[in-house]
């Protein structure tokens, strides 16, 4: 085989290396975006359920103001 061969081969070898790369990359980055997501989304329900145990405590001993 020609040193110009397999040059060219070593090349394409390389440029498909470099995809399959950036293609995990890409599923690595969205992963953790949608993890990210995830937690951000648990943590608003988990402030929300605070809040809601917060007002039916306040409700019940007669501390709520809004009423």
């Amino acid at each position: 085989m020609d040193s110009q061969k397999m040059n060219y081969q070593a090349g394409q070898a390389q440029g498909q290396a470099q995809e399959q790369t950036n293609t995990l990359m890409d599923r690595a980055s969205n992963a953790a975006q949608s993890a990210k997501e995830t937690v951000q989304e648990a943590g608003h329900q988990v402030m929300a359920t605070a809040q809601g145990a917060a007002d039916a405590v306040k409700n019940a001993t007669g501390m709520n103001k809004n009423n």
